[in-house]
């Protein structure tokens, strides 16, 4: 008879890690981005399209759900770039230990509220 195989840990009882929240935000933030960014091309259409359809779309990307949209379209681009840079650091051999490994998730986590809290500053 077979030993039976061991079972992974319940999601009840696992921890969720800083490296494992990022990572799963990383591509949520692609995703949101994909689907963000057919939203910025309908908006260019709009603007193609003359005064009539550019006003429309001002209008819905004024509205307080627009913006909020625009607000999370803007911390996904920030998060998923520099999160990004941070990947791309790791494919050249640097910063693979651990205490830097979260260092630099702090950084990006800490850069990504700052670039963002600035391009809203300058925006508004």
């Amino acid at each position: 008879m077979a030993k039976p195989r061991p079972l992974s840990p319940h999601l009840q009882i696992y921890r969720p890690q800083l490296t494992s929240i990022m990572s799963i935000s990383h591509r949520a933030t692609g995703a949101a981005l994909a689907a963000g960014t057919l939203l910025l091309c309908l908006w260019l259409v709009a603007l193609a399209a003359g005064d009539v359809w550019y006003a429309l779309a001002a209008t819905v990307i004024g509205h307080p759900i627009g913006t909020f949209i625009l607000f999370g379209y803007s911390v996904a681009l920030v998060y998923h770039a520099l999160n990004g840079l941070r990947h791309l650091t790791w494919d050249r051999g640097i910063g693979l230990t651990i205490p830097a490994v979260y260092r630099s998730g702090q950084i990006v986590l800490l850069l990504t509220i700052v670039i963002t809290a600035l391009i809203w500053a300058v925006w508004l």
